[in-house]
């Protein structure tokens, strides 16, 4: 059975390419809006990793993050921020909110895949 990989973005087009980079790659995939409709998505899902944006309304990557984490059964799932920013600073707040890696946009499709492989396990 295909593990399944949650993408939430704001952005279609982002959605659109992380999807089919990893359908492509054997992979299902769950697509949310905002943090709001992944943390909605997510309750009763069995979702094995969340592919996150940072800057979305209505809630952002971080705010997800630590909502998804404070649930037990989400705890140990391997959660990677997919987004613009770069800064250190942004990344410590990442990491500090439960974030088990980082890709900077544009991304290529093998890295990104390659980053699921290694997470996933």
């Amino acid at each position: 059975m295909p593990k399944i990989i949650m993408t939430a973005d704001d952005s279609a087009s982002v959605r659109q390419m992380v999807g089919f980079t990893l359908k492509d790659a054997g992979y299902d995939v769950v697509e949310a809006v905002d943090g709001r409709d992944a943390l909605n998505k997510l309750n009763g899902s069995n979702v094995n990793m969340l592919i996150t944006d940072l800057n979305m309304p209505n809630m952002n990557g971080i705010e997800l993050i630590e909502q998804a984490r404070a649930q037990k059964q989400f705890k140990f799932m391997p959660i990677v921020m997919l987004t613009t920013e770069s800064q250190d600073s942004m990344k410590q707040q990442g990491k500090a909110a439960g974030a088990t890696g980082w890709i900077v946009k544009p991304f290529k499709p093998e890295q990104l895949v390659a980053v699921v492989k290694k997470v996933l396990g």
